[in-house]
């Protein structure tokens, strides 16, 4: 791998999207493409701000209508907003659909599923009324909750976030593998000191209540008696300090090396005369009309 490949963002660019999902060549697609995925046109950056609203709003009508006496009081009122935004993001969905090369690889990726189950839930309590007799209806009501997981498609931020934990895998999952095998040996430790007559009658139970003291939450509802096992949860609190610092050092150090690894957002330029998004940090012209691109900014510049 030469450095140039090293250099390569680690970050999910509009470029990105393109090659996942195919961008049209030409026609009404390629200018709904532009507005639909390609953020960083000036069309797209409104529309991303719209839908974040929409989302937000969306979110805090399914929190109001869970309050019983708002919900009551404004039901008619929450159903007609709420028909509102299933339309507004079933249109969404539609065009994400038909804007892309290959719609059957959106509809499957996650952000495509997420498009689908923030809309499903509200349709199918309407055409299908005796679901309440399979599940709780107010189950289904609150799946519309799920909306908020749209909003990592439209900011880069959670995409960063994503990268740098899927990064760390192999180091969370060996501190998590660290983790329960404290809670195991604490948790059967404590078991045999202290014993059913305080409230540990069995092992799992021994393990909730390290859980419950390695995370400094400490419910109360079982505590040691015995000197020794006050002895032990005093050693436990003290751990439980140490290990919750683990995990966001090895998220966080991840996290700047991307930062470090990935191109500058000035390098992302946008074409003046078709809008089209990016380009190579050198290109010199664009790559879907042929017009010269403008210059990149002077501390962006490629070396």
């Amino acid at each position: 791998m030469n450095e140039r490949d090293r250099s390569k963002p680690v970050f999910e660019t509009p470029a990105d999207t393109q090659v996942r999902f195919g961008k049209p060549p030409d026609g009404w697609r390629l200018a709904m493409h532009k507005v639909v995925f390609e953020t960083d046109t000036p069309a797209g950056r409104v529309f991303d701000l719209v839908l974040i609203a929409a989302i937000l709003a969306s979110v805090a009508v399914v929190v109001a209508d869970s309050m019983p006496n708002l919900g009551r009081r404004h039901r008619t009122t929450f159903e007609v907003i709420e028909w509102g935004f299933t339309v507004l993001f079933t249109v969404e969905y539609i065009a994400r659909l038909l804007c892309v090369r290959y719609p059957l690889r959106y509809a499957t990726s996650l952000f495509g599923v997420i498009d689908l189950v923030a809309v499903l839930p509200t349709y199918l309590a309407f055409f299908f009324p005796d679901l309440h007799a399979l599940i709780d209806v107010r189950i289904l009501r609150l799946l519309r909750i799920f909306r908020i997981l749209k909003m990592g498609a439209y900011i880069a931020e959670y995409s960063a976030l994503g990268s740098a934990l899927a990064a760390s895998r192999r180091k969370i999952f060996v501190f998590l593998s660290f983790v329960i095998l404290v809670v195991l040996v604490m948790g059967t430790l404590m078991y045999v000191v202290e014993g059913p007559a305080n409230g540990f009658t069995s092992i799992p139970i021994g393990m909730y209540w390290a859980v419950v003291t390695m995370t400094t939450v400490g419910f109360g509802d079982i505590t040691p008696k015995t000197e020794l096992g006050r002895l032990i949860a005093s050693f436990q609190m003290l751990l439980g300090w140490g290990i919750l610092a683990v995990p966001t050092g090895i998220v966080s150090a991840e996290f700047t090396a991307q930062y470090f690894r990935r191109e500058p957002v000035g390098r992302m330029r946008v074409c003046t005369r078709c809008a089209s998004a990016g380009h190579d940090p050198d290109a010199a012209f664009c790559k879907d009309c042929g017009a010269p691109l403008p210059s990149a900014p002077a501390g962006n510049a490629p070396g």
